[in-house]
């Protein structure tokens, strides 16, 4: 079985509060190919402390030129010299065997493209349905955790866009799955990749800001205008009903 590298990317900005479990949970896993890729942008806390003193496991980008998450993810990439890259907030975990089983998928599929693994969130989320790609984010796991990518497929699709402060995944999603039309594929149920941690950038987002950023999304990507708007007001009425 071939062993692929693995890199792993975390991007952090003042993460002193749950980095150190972040890198451990890396550090321990039971598959030794991987490089963790942390980019940090001007952190003022005990973060490059913590960086510091686990330097032998990490590769550190300082990226001065900060200009938000997804920025620092594209410098994560180009960084990067795996055969698949995965993307790890600061605040998240992996589980042990989490590697290891990337590695054994990718094996046993050699035109697979991406992955997404089984994650615990708000609740145990897990599979890969496309046809729902349209509609909602609902049709995969997690960004951050659960999904691992080849290094030849993601320049294919090109990097994250920063046109788009809060949702630049669903957009390469979007390429990748119906522009590109690339092969993934989910793990099993069981086959959990790890711990996605809420409040982080997901949970600051206005409502109504997501909504008009996922509307532009979609309708760069080709998708029927009347449909787009269809949806918008359907999740609209959703959104307000939860709030009342």
């Amino acid at each position: 079985m071939k062993k692929y590298k693995i890199s792993i990317i975390t991007v952090t900005k003042n993460s002193e509060k749950f980095l150190l479990q972040n890198i451990l949970s890396v550090k321990s896993q039971n598959y030794q190919n991987f490089e963790h890729i942390i980019v940090d942008g001007n952190s003022t806390d005990k973060t490059i402390k913590i960086i510091n003193s686990h330097k032998k496991n990490i590769k550190f980008v300082k990226n001065k030129n900060d200009k938000g998450l997804y920025h620092a993810m594209n410098v994560g990439i180009k960084k990067s010299s795996g055969d698949i890259i995965g993307i790890l907030n600061s605040d998240d975990i992996y589980f042990k065997n989490t590697l290891k089983i990337v590695n054994q998928y990718f094996n046993k599929n050699k035109d697979l493209d991406f992955l997404f693994g089984s994650v615990y969130k708000h609740k145990l989320l897990h599979g890969y349905n496309p046809w729902k790609i349209n509609f909602s984010f609902g049709f995969y796991s997690t960004h951050s955790v659960g999904f691992f990518i080849k290094k030849k497929a993601q320049k294919k699709i090109g990097l994250y866009d920063l046109n788009y402060k809060y949702s630049a995944d669903y957009d390469l999603f979007l390429r990748m799955i119906k522009k590109h039309r690339l092969k993934g594929m989910s793990t099993t149920k069981k086959e959990i990749f790890g711990k996605f941690r809420q409040g982080g950038l997901s949970s600051k987002i206005r409502f109504i800001d997501y909504l008009r950023e996922c509307n532009k999304i979609r309708l760069k990507n080709g998708q029927n205008y009347l449909l787009v708007y269809f949806i918008y007001l359907i999740r609209f009425i959703k959104g307000i009903k939860k709030i009342i």
